[in-house]
C-alpha cells in the first residue's frame, strides 16, 4: 500500500498517477489536484453557485482559484450586523466571524468541482488569533487543501491584513450532495 493509499484512501491510479519508487505519492497526488484547478475568479454571484449563504451571512467577496490555493478577500464596510454589539465605539470583527469567513474562502476548494453539492464545515483545529480586524480592512484569507478522503477535505488556513497575520488554522468540509 502506498503512503497516498494509507493516508487518505486514495489509489494513485485514481488520478493517473503511476507509483515510483522513492516518489512521495502524497506530493503526487497533490500536485494533480492543483492542476486540476489552475486557475479560476470568482465574485459574489459565481461565489453563490457554490455556497448557499446569502446576505447577511455571505461573508467573501471574492476567490480566487490558482494553482491549488484559494485566495480570498472581504472588505469590512462598518455596517455588518456583527459590528453593532461587538464593540460599541470601537468596532472589531468577532473571531467567530473571523473563522466563518476563512471557512467560507477555504471551502471552495472543496466545492469548486463538487458540482451541485454543498461543502458543510465539519471541523476547526489549531485556530489562533493574532491581530483585529476592523471596519475599512480587507482581510485575505489562503487556504491549501492538505488532504482528501473521500467527502472530506482538510484544508490549512490563514487571514491577513495588509501582510499582518490576523487569524489561522486547520479547518475540515464535508461535501454532501444534494
Amino acid at each position: 500500500m502506498r503512503p497516498a493509499e494509507r493516508k487518505f484512501g486514495i489509489r494513485n491510479e485514481e488520478f493517473g498517477i503511476r507509483g515510483k519508487r522513492g516518489v512521495n505519492s502524497c506530493f503526487l497526488l497533490r500536485k494533480t489536484i492543483c492542476q486540476a484547478l489552475k486557475e479560476i475568479i470568482m465574485k459574489r454571484d459565481e461565489i453563490m453557485k457554490i455556497l448557499p449563504h446569502r446576505e447577511p451571512m455571505l461573508l467573501v467577496d471574492e476567490v480566487e482559484l490558482v494553482d491549488g490555493e484559494a485566495v480570498g478577500r472581504y472588505t469590512v464596510r462598518g455596517d455588518e450586523f456583527f459590528l453593532q454589539g461587538h464593540f460599541p465605539g470601537n468596532p472589531v470583527v468577532p473571531g467567530v466571524i473571523l473563522c466563518e469567513m476563512m471557512g467560507q474562502a477555504a471551502c471552495l476548494l472543496a466545492g469548486a468541482d463538487a458540482g451541485g453539492s454543498t461543502p458543510y464545515f465539519t471541523g476547526m483545529k489549531n485556530i489562533k488569533f493574532k491581530n483585529k480586524v476592523v471596519p475599512g480592512d480587507t482581510i485575505e484569507f489562503r487556504g491549501v487543501l492538505t488532504a482528501k478522503k473521500g467527502a472530506f477535505h482538510f484544508i490549512k488556513s490563514s487571514g491577513h491584513v495588509n501582510g499582518q497575520l490576523c487569524v489561522s488554522g486547520e479547518l475540515s468540509f464535508a461535501v454532501i450532495g444534494g
